[in-house]
């Protein structure tokens, strides 16, 4: 393997290292021009989402939902309603972010977005389950009877109740299942079968929504605006989920050619295909392939690309966690692959100042690898970091040194297990020597920060990177199990 530099300590030597020249002035404005138009663009979808919410409680209430409230009884109802009016909304955000909807990538990132729908989860839950007891609730204190007896009359009553509350029972499976301390024990692919019933809840829930009250009244602002975010979220689902992949996958017919071992349970998997230099991949990104093998086919998996593709030929490297990522090390060639994407903001273009530093631990060096490749880089403008608990985890290193020696970016290497004591993303011996994040890079305080590693050691480096000042948008994240 071609050797790296170890990571410099705490004092930087004297003299300091020469800095490159500053940016030309029309690429610094591009970088600031497009970081506000991102700013703007997610201030934006951040709004939509919460104007949505308010939108279909607005509409209920101006539609005469506001005129029903003249007791207890249908005060308690009506805000059992609004609460469910709230929670349906929401599911269908929720819907609308997991669709893999390009523009939501390239504004925020598909995995922020996805952590924003997997934090709506408890709250819609709550809701849901508040709308069913305020309900009940209100119905029985309309009714004289007890919230028992109401219920077996809901039930008996209304047609679609029993739909009602089996989508409840599902929405509670889904979030129950997402709970970290239930998904650490489960297998992904048990898990995402288990969150595929997210969309059985919505479409079971369909008719009660139909047939309860004035919500969908044919003529109404109601009816038309419920019909419109159906349509969304279901489209969105169909043509990012299902249809656009198809036709990617159809047009750039990739397969398997060759699968390379460069690490024990570590594979590099050679792609041919036609036109993939036209996939639009940027540096840093990942797609979400599937293998269509006996053993693989029903499972999708997000991998970065860590070559950047050329006009007949891709590739992306894959560690061994677990059962679905162990059967791609056996794939045979000539297996067909579909593809999602590309996604993810870890990219050149998301930098927003001259410099650039970058950290990557375990296979996390794959996006970091491409990133390298594909950035326009000046001497001295870039500096990496590659991270390794031993020298078996050194994947792809030399590629990256390789890379550093064309575009002129300095390499450092920081290998070891971290000390026993203490929290820290860096290694016992670079502990010892004084090594620092603002001793690796200099220029940090003129620099974009991007991370890959675990997950744990990651949320280190941006501990530390917080504490050296670097705001939040300097700082690119992209976590991966090392």
């Amino acid at each position: 393997m071609t050797t790296t530099r170890t990571a410099p300590r705490g004092t930087p030597p004297r003299p300091a290292p020469p800095r490159p020249a500053p940016g030309p002035a029309p690429d610094a404005r591009r970088r600031r021009r497009a970081w506000r138009r991102r700013s703007v663009a997610a201030d934006g979808l951040q709004t939509a989402c919460w104007v949505s919410v308010a939108l279909a409680v607005t509409l209920w209430l101006s539609s005469g939902g506001a005129a029903t409230v003249v007791d207890v009884a249908s005060v308690v109802t009506a805000a059992g309603i609004v609460a469910g009016l709230v929670a349906t909304d929401l599911v269908l955000v929720m819907i609308v972010l997991a669709a893999r909807i390009p523009w939501i990538d390239r504004t925020v990132g598909h995995d922020h977005a996805l952590a924003v729908h997997r934090s709506l989860g408890k709250p819609v839950l709550y809701l849901l389950l508040t709308h069913g007891a305020l309900i009940t609730v209100g119905y029985a204190l309309a009714d004289g009877v007890d919230p028992v007896a109401e219920t077996v009359s809901i039930f008996g009553g209304i047609a679609d109740a029993p739909l009602a509350y089996l989508s409840l029972l599902l929405f509670v499976v889904v979030v129950v299942s997402s709970l970290v301390v239930v998904r650490r024990r489960w297998p992904y692919e048990a898990w995402h079968v288990v969150h595929l019933l997210t969309y059985a809840a919505v479409l079971v829930a369909l008719p009660h929504q139909l047939s309860a009250g004035s919500v969908m009244a044919t003529g109404t602002p109601q009816r038309a605006y419920w019909i419109a975010l159906y349509a969304l979220a279901v489209g969105s689902i169909g043509w990012f989920r299902f249809v656009r992949p198809t036709v990617v996958s159809l047009r750039h017919r990739v397969r398997v050619v060759d699968v390379v071992e460069i690490a024990p349970g570590v594979v590099s998997i050679h792609l041919a295909g036609h036109d993939l230099d036209r996939l639009g991949v940027r540096g840093g990104q990942y797609g979400i392939w599937r293998f269509w093998s006996a053993a693989t086919w029903w499972h999708a998996h997000p991998v970065s690309f860590s070559a950047m593709p050329t006009r007949d030929a891709a590739r992306i490297t894959v560690r061994d966690l677990g059962a679905g990522s162990a059967r791609l090390g056996r794939l045979r060639r000539g297996t067909r692959v579909s593809l999602e994407g590309p996604y993810g903001l870890f990219t050149d273009d998301a930098r927003t100042k001259p410099y650039l530093a970058v950290i990557a631990s375990g296979i996390g060096i794959t996006p970091v690898r491409t990133l390298v490749d594909s950035a326009t880089l000046r001497p001295g403008e870039a500096t990496v970091l590659l991270r390794a608990s031993d020298a078996s985890q050194a994947y792809l290193w030399d590629e990256v040194v390789e890379l550093g020696r064309r575009s002129g970016t300095a390499v450092y290497s920081m290998v070891g297990h971290r000390p026993s004591h203490g929290s820290t993303w860096r290694s016992a011996e670079a502990v010892a020597r004084g090594v620092t994040l603002r001793s690796v890079f200099p220029h940090l305080d003129e620099a974009d920060l991007y991370v890959c590693g675990p997950p744990a050691w990651s949320d280190l480096v941006v501990r530390d990177a917080r504490a050296e000042g670097v705001p939040e948008h300097r700082i690119h994240l992209e976590r991966f199990d090392s």
